[in-house]
């Protein structure tokens, strides 16, 4: 789909009006739109975001609309998680009316390329990082996407030699028909199995390199079983990222074993270390996975191997990630509100050594809960379990336990499994929030969740917000 280079006095509409949404809505606007936003929310739940296009000039449609609510359009903008298949988006396409995104139209209007970077988990942490590398070498980019940061707004600082870091979605994936010029997949694994089948879901990521030109390049993790598969298959260059030290070409890799062990990086047949990886700033076996993938993007773009040492160095993390909430009673709480799925929640498990009273729950996503079950019962001292999926984890923790296995309990929610974990740790725990469901039982998003969970460890009696300290993990 062609879209117009300028929407003056064009009828377009918006569906959905979250990150994406207000950053449509803004920019269309600012074009010379004639934007009508449509979202089935009343106003009362959108006030926040209402505010946010203030000055604006939009009609708003809220509360339950019929399907034939979008055929006054000439164009429809559908914010990502808008399903595709709702009645009102059926009758537009059926009614010829184009339907894109705010991605595609942020591909079609950046002049710089774009490098794009999805997975089933991790793409976050690699996208901000690769974004600290290019700070720590001095060249000029923008970071934004599914990382929390609308595209379109970016637009006005970005000139051909800004170098663009985009985090794309599976959702972001499936409403273009471009690929950026540089992507990278940090891992395809068991998601949102709730919405898609998974060859679907397969599919979606696959998208991010589908489209583009031999002369482009897509970075793939090769220990993951799919990204390995989507290298004959990339109609375009390929390069590696792995744990081990045998690639088959340019890429980012693990030397040696620990406590020794290197990243190196590999660009034409010569191998250059980065840095050594104790040096690593961030906890767990799956952020190294992170920095790895980090390292090659921020590479490709022009970042040196000094620079992207002293960004995975100094670089924390960022919010709902294994982030460090404060102690109380000489027991830590770790935020990780981000891990929707049982294998990013059992990655989380395997990041600390000290005892674990884990707190699952949310909404299932049909995703199968033994591995994760088997893990909890093994490591944890305790389980609470809250939200919709709150029976379902208990059951499966309770089946995986041997004869002496972590106290369970059952919470209504948060806050109240958060008084229960302070309950039941000791000093020494961790008390880690890794639900392993969605957030949308309770909440809308996974950073709300995440705030409810800091707002009750800081009502915690003795509560002392936590020490940053740089150095390896």
């Amino acid at each position: 789909m062609t879209l117009p280079q300028n929407f003056r006095g064009r009828r377009v509409t918006v569906v959905g009006l979250g990150i994406e949404g207000i950053d449509l809505v803004r920019h269309l606007a600012s074009e010379g739109a004639v934007v009508t936003v449509s979202d089935a929310r009343p106003a009362a739940a959108l006030g926040e975001r209402l505010a946010a296009i203030e000055g604006a000039e939009a009609r708003a449609l809220l509360g339950e609309q019929g399907e034939d609510s979008l055929l006054d359009a000439e164009f429809v903008f559908a914010s990502q998680g808008v399903p595709t298949e709702i009645p009102a988006l059926r009758a537009a396409r059926r009614a010829g009316i184009p339907v894109s995104s705010m991605t595609a139209l942020f591909m079609e209007r950046c002049p710089a390329p774009v490098a794009g970077i999805t997975g089933s988990s991790g793409k976050s942490t690699t996208t901000a990082l690769a974004g600290a590398m290019l700070e720590a070498a001095g060249l000029p980019h923008v970071v934004g996407g599914n990382i929390g940061i609308g595209l379109l707004g970016l637009l006005p600082r970005i000139d051909p030699a800004t170098r663009v870091l985009v985090e794309l979605s599976h959702t972001q994936l499936e409403g273009v028909a471009t690929s950026p010029a540089l992507a990278c997949v940090t891992n395809v694994t068991p998601n949102h199995l709730d919405r898609y089948a998974w060859p679907d879901y397969v599919a979606l990521k696959r998208r991010i390199f589908a489209f583009q030109q031999p002369s482009d390049t897509v970075i793939l993790n090769r220990d993951d079983e799919v990204c390995a598969g989507f290298a004959g298959e990339a109609p375009s260059r390929v390069e590696h990222t792995s744990m081990a030290a045998d690639l088959p070409a340019d890429g980012v890799f693990l030397n040696g074993a620990a406590p020794g062990a290197v990243i190196v990086r590999r660009a034409g047949g010569d191998d250059r270390p980065v840095l050594p990886r104790a040096e690593i700033g961030l906890r767990g076996e799956h952020n190294v996975h992170n920095v790895l993938s980090a390292i090659a993007v921020a590479a490709h773009l022009g970042a040196g191997e000094s620079a992207c040492a002293e960004a995975a160095r100094s670089f924390s993390g960022i919010p709902h990630r294994l982030e460090e909430v404060g102690s109380a009673g000489a027991v830590r709480y770790v935020n990780d509100s981000i891990a929707t799925t049982p294998e990013r929640a059992g990655a989380a498990l395997r990041s600390y050594e000290e005892p674990l009273v884990l707190l699952l729950g949310g909404r299932d996503k049909n995703l199968p809960t033994a591995g994760l079950a088997a893990e909890a019962a093994a490591r944890c001292r305790a389980v609470v379990t809250f939200g919709e999926a709150a029976g379902l984890f208990a059951r499966a923790v309770g089946a995986a336990s041997a004869a002496v296995g972590p106290a369970l309990e059952q919470a209504d929610g948060v806050a109240d499994a958060v008084e229960r974990a302070a309950r039941l740790a000791r000093p020494g725990d961790v008390v880690l929030l890794s639900p392993a469901g969605t957030s949308f039982d309770s909440y809308r998003s996974f950073e709300e969740r995440g705030r409810a969970f800091r707002d009750a460890v800081s009502a915690l009696p003795g509560f002392a917000p936590p020490v940053r300290e740089g150095g390896a993990r």
